[in-house]
C-alpha cells in the first residue's frame, strides 16, 4: 500500500479526534468529535477503495450512531459528575 499526501494527512487528524474525544469533559462535543472521527474514517475507506464500507460508516457511524448518542444525552445529565 502506498501512501500518498490525503492518507499522511487523515491518520494524524484522526489519532487527534480520538485522543480529544477521550479528553474532553463535555458529553456533547464528545459526540460531535466521535462523529467526525467516523465520518473521517469513511473518506479514508473510500480513498483507499472501499467505497461501500465507507458509505456504511458514514452512514452508521457517523450519523445513526451520534442521533443514537444524542438521544442518549438529552435523556441523561450533560456534564459529567466529576
Amino acid at each position: 500500500m502506498q501512501l500518498d499526501v490525503v492518507s499522511l494527512l487523515l491518520f494524524p487528524t484522526l489519532i487527534a479526534l480520538a485522543l480529544a474525544a477521550l479528553t474532553v469533559r463535555d458529553l456533547l462535543a464528545a459526540v460531535f468529535l466521535l462523529s467526525g472521527y467516523s465520518f473521517l474514517t469513511a473518506l479514508l475507506m473510500a480513498h483507499m477503495g472501499a467505497v461501500d464500507v465507507g458509505f456504511t460508516e458514514a452512514s452508521v457511524g457517523a450519523g445513526l450512531t451520534g442521533v443514537f448518542f444524542l438521544m442518549a444525552i438529552a435523556r441523561t445529565n450533560r456534564r459529567s459528575g466529576d
